[in-house]
């Protein structure tokens, strides 16, 4: 499985938990006003979560597909048969199947 599908499906479960052990902290008495805490805490973790999501990507190579520029397993170049290549940084472009002319028969039209 991927780590950043593995640390997104954490998230809920990570709040959850800050929310128990606040409460807990709460009844007890350590802690005097729940809101105080909690929400820095909140911040805190979700922004340690986002980052964990983000190395989680970088070392796994990147999530296919989820970012522009980068481009899925089956994007298609529509120059590569013209011979001009394209510029550093621009994103494939995806064609779909009824409009691609390796559907079509000698005399042009659409199989």
């Amino acid at each position: 499985m991927n780590h950043y599908i593995m640390i997104r499906r954490l998230r809920f479960p990570a709040i959850l938990l800050l929310i128990g052990v606040i409460a807990l902290l709460h009844q007890t008495g350590v802690v005097d006003h729940f809101w105080h805490w909690f929400l820095p805490l909140l911040l805190i973790l979700l922004g340690l979560l986002m980052l964990a999501e983000r190395a989680a990507l970088a070392t796994d190579g990147g999530y296919p597909g989820s970012y522009p520029g980068q481009p899925g397993p089956d994007a298609i170049d529509p120059r590569a048969a013209t011979g001009v290549g394209p510029y550093p940084g621009q994103p494939a472009a995806y064609i779909p199947d009824h409009l691609q002319d390796s559907k079509k028969d000698s005399e042009g039209r659409q199989i």
